[in-house]
């Protein structure tokens, strides 16, 4: 099998059509899996992604040159023709289909299995070669379903209330802030949330993007108005003073690290949701499985572990060195 697709310092390579698949450096050509930072950077001279991730790249990176595509659209690049599939993570995000000469392979960037019902649930995409995220390749990884997950939440969020307190919950500001939102129970109190994510959802609501009333939290907020009210906030700002002018509030993490024991202590944190826009163990094995993929290469995250399982699967599985970020790093 020829490598349609290689991997160099600046990130994953097409030869025969001389573009990038989320680069970590500058480069002439660029195509993004989705907005976060991690496989979003900034200094590329081109960039090409879906036309419902371009919105938040933009608002993300500036003046930008972008192009953008449809699900499913394909493009030809040179002697590589490439096209675009929901990849379920956050909004807009996309798996990378590349065919040069007969030879398919694809590039996973994020994704997780389960509809949220806020992204484009996730299309599997038969190919030769399968290049995945490995972030949560472990089998402790298995998510809490929705619809427990949201009675979690909103009975920790009501008692809270009850108290007179604040729920602070943080959560990553694109794909699961939204997530979260829409699935607590609105009746309970008021939505607060921090400007990053706020943003982000201004950038959504324009296109069209259903979500519930929420506060802006600016320094002249009278937080005393939204007592009882469940805070959303960045990682970043739970660690600083931002979180302080809220008194004596409830605090908890969404991630899918929460299935580790331990990593809630850490992070100073009283509870913690098991949750994450990352496929989980199961996911991972059927999203590949779904592939019909014989080439497997395996990057960010549990690599060695999953590779060592893959290859006993009877996969012709790799390890590739990529500089992604993953869930909440």
């Amino acid at each position: 099998m020829s490598d349609v697709l290689t991997f160099t310092k600046h990130g994953i390579y097409c030869p025969a059509g001389d573009f990038y698949i989320d680069p970590h450096e500058p480069v002439p050509r660029a195509l993004i899996t989705h907005a976060h930072a991690d496989h979003a950077r900034e200094g590329m001279g081109a960039y090409l992604a879906t036309a419902s991730s371009a919105p938040v790249m933009r608002h993300r990176l500036g003046d930008i040159s972008i192009d953008t595509v449809n699900y499913g659209e394909a493009r030809q690049i040179g002697d590589a023709s490439v096209s675009f599939h929901p990849a379920g993570h956050v909004p807009g995000s996309a798996q990378i289909r590349v065919e040069v000469a007969g030879q398919v392979w694809v590039a996973s960037g994020d994704y997780k299995t389960v509809d949220d019902g806020l992204s484009e649930p996730f299309v599997p995409v038969k190919c030769h070669a399968f290049i995945t995220e490995t972030t949560f390749g472990l089998p402790i990884f298995r998510w809490t379903p929705q619809d427990i997950l949201a009675d979690q939440i909103n009975t920790w969020w009501a008692k809270n209330a009850a108290e007179g307190r604040f729920s602070i919950l943080s959560a990553y500001a694109l794909g699961k802030a939204q997530r979260l939102m829409r699935a607590v129970n609105t009746d309970i109190g008021p939505i607060l949330t921090h400007a990053a994510i706020e943003n982000t959802n201004d950038v959504l609501r324009a296109q069209g993007t259903a979500l519930p009333q929420t506060a802006r939290i600016t320094p002249d907020l009278n937080v005393d108005d939204y007592r009882g009210g469940l805070i959303l906030a960045t990682p970043s700002a739970m660690a600083g003073t931002w979180a302080r002018r809220f008194g004596p509030a409830a605090t908890a993490f969404a991630s899918g690290w929460m299935a580790l024991r331990g990593v809630r202590r850490r992070r100073g944190m009283e509870r913690g949701f098991v949750m994450s826009d990352h496929a989980d163990w199961d996911g991972l094995n059927t999203a590949i499985a779904a592939t019909g993929a014989e080439k497997i290469c395996v990057t960010h995250g549990y690599t060695d572990q999953f590779q060592r399982w893959l290859t006993g699967q009877g996969y012709d599985a790799h390890i590739v060195p990529t500089d992604y970020g993953g869930d909440d790093a």
